[in-house]
């Protein structure tokens, strides 16, 4: 073992994985509780509590995993569960999922508490409690970049991001994955025309030819649709093709071997690098795949991500509860105007001041730093933001998530 690599404090969960933040969870399960569950984050003043929720008053597949896999995420120590009481959502087997996982939960029901007074008082005593369980039963333990997952996204793209932000990112996912880290790359809407590519990088065939029919799949979705992922935002910026912002969004991904292709939730069953596919399975029910860059991100976190690496050409403000955000900014003239939102200055490559290998090493440093207890400047601001909506998939196939032998 390389005696160089980075080793901090984890938090270790009973499932054997390790957390680098302890955060408690207010998850309201309809937008009914939405209010009344702001309330206890808001009363508790805690930078730790945070919210979560599904808005849905329907029950949904989709949902139910998601806030499962949110709520039993390594850097979860325990959960409140908000109900109104008369929502589709099954909130006992959600509890009895989190419980399983051995993270104290508990649940109200608004119509049983009383209402909104009774249900806020009651909340913050609950969470209060449960955060010393928490607190007193999660040991803490020595930590690696391979027990870590970084997720990557980019919003705001500009004519800059395919030249500096996003291959710096790609370097360092080829970093972390030499390492035996687990990195996970996304979306297919965004990579239509670097399909062959993706496939040609799979390590097996069968993972390959999913991979080309994913990206397939979001291109029809898109079709229907009428409208694709290319934004009047990009076009300001410079980009001036979908094939571009492609090849732009495709270079986050590096050039490791594509190890599987998940679905959100989808757990990586090893090191490795991986695609996630967001745009839904069957016909176009939804409307957009996702409707803002906070959704892709609570995907990326239900797959497991600890930190996401966020690039921006035109700039995006954006945190996320759960998992810090680490903002990589690839316009300096972006970068001079939003410092204070921005972690990493890859505009510098443009200028040449730095090279794609000094901001990989920069990048590489920050999830080190964050990973280790240091704060990324989204959850500086106070940054938590939180989209879960309706969709639809179908299990992934074994093709999907090769054995590791196969590699």
């Amino acid at each position: 073992m390389n005696e160089n690599l980075a080793v901090w404090n984890g938090y270790l969960r009973p499932d054997g994985r390790k957390g680098i933040r302890n955060v408690f969870l207010v998850a309201y399960l309809v937008e009914c509780a939405h209010h009344v569950a702001r309330r206890i984050v808001t009363e508790i003043a805690d930078d730790d509590v945070q919210l979560i929720g599904f808005p849905g008053c329907f029950p949904s597949v989709y949902a139910d995993t998601m806030m499962e896999r949110l709520a039993t995420h390594p850097n979860v120590g325990g959960v409140l569960l908000l109900s109104l009481g008369c929502e589709g959502f099954d909130r006992e087997g959600l509890a009895e999922r989190i419980a399983n996982s051995g993270r104290p939960v508990e649940t109200l029901v608004i119509q049983q508490q009383g209402g909104t007074r009774k249900t806020i008082e009651a909340g913050v005593a609950k969470v209060r409690e449960l955060q010393a369980i928490s607190a007193e039963n999660t040991p803490r333990v020595s930590m690696g970049v391979a027990d870590l997952v970084v997720g990557t996204i980019c919003g705001g793209s500009d004519g800059t991001s395919g030249i500096t932000a996003n291959p710096a990112v790609g370097r360092t996912f080829d970093r972390l994955i030499a390492e035996s880290g687990t990195c996970i790359f996304e979306e297919t809407g965004e990579l239509i025309g670097c399909e062959q590519v993706m496939a040609d990088r799979a390590i097996t065939p069968e993972l390959g030819a999913l991979i080309e029919q994913s990206v397939e799949k979001a291109e029809r979705y898109y079709t229907v649709l009428g409208y694709g992922s290319f934004s009047p935002g990009n076009a300001e910026g410079g980009l001036t093709t979908q094939e571009e912002k492609s090849l732009g969004a495709y270079s986050k991904s590096g050039d490791s071997p594509i190890s599987g292709l998940l679905k959100p939730g989808d757990q990586p069953p090893g090191p490795g690098l991986y695609l996630l596919d967001v745009v839904p399975d069957g016909e176009v029910r939804f409307g957009f795949p996702n409707i803002s860059d906070n959704a892709e991100i609570v995907e990326l976190i239900a797959c497991g991500c600890h930190v996401i690496l966020f690039t921006t050409g035109r700039g995006s403000v954006v945190g996320s509860a759960i998992s810090p955000v680490i903002k990589v900014c690839a316009n300096p003239e972006t970068y001079a105007r939003m410092a204070d939102d921005m972690d990493v200055d890859a505009g510098r490559i443009l200028t040449g001041v730095a090279d794609l290998d000094q901001v990989a090493g920069e990048i590489y440093e920050a999830v080190i730093n964050v990973a280790g207890g240091a704060r990324s400047l989204s959850e500086e601001m106070g940054h938590q933001e939180f989209v879960l909506t309706y969709k639809q998939f179908e299990p992934a196939g074994p093709a999907c998530l090769p054995v590791r032998s196969q590699r």
